[in-house]
């Protein structure tokens, strides 16, 4: 029914860029909002960013607002998440959602998840 798979991860040094994608695979009647969310060994699984149907609506978490961004391209089916100014701490396996109600904020109902591309970040 769904399909997400993640790509570009790697590892950078702090202070570096990585662009991470989302190719997905969904059938729905109505828009859906996506978003990322990221897990740290040892750390609860947090959100990202989110992002709605059209676009217009973004979200971002206070710790990576003003360094990341979403953006999403519906004829490729495919989210991004450009990462800039890149630290130690975010360094975990970053994992693309969606969300059917087209909500895309941190508490949005996100159903259906990617296996995650790993994000390693040096200091």
């Amino acid at each position: 029914q769904v399909q997400l798979v993640e790509s570009g991860g790697g590892l950078v040094q702090a202070g570096g860029s990585l662009r991470l994608s989302c190719a997905a695979s969904y059938r729905t009647s109505g828009a859906y909002a996506m978003g990322w969310f990221r897990q740290a060994p040892g750390r609860e699984r947090e959100f990202v960013a989110g992002i709605s149907w059209s676009g217009g609506a973004t979200y971002y978490a206070d710790s990576v607002k003003g360094r990341f961004t979403i953006s999403r391209d519906n004829a490729k089916n495919t989210v991004y998440l450009q990462m800039n100014s890149l630290k130690p701490e975010d360094t975990a396996v970053y994992s693309c959602a969606v969300d059917p109600g087209n909500r895309g904020w941190r508490s949005g109902h996100y159903d259906y998840w990617g296996q995650g591309t790993q994000v390693t970040v040096s200091s």
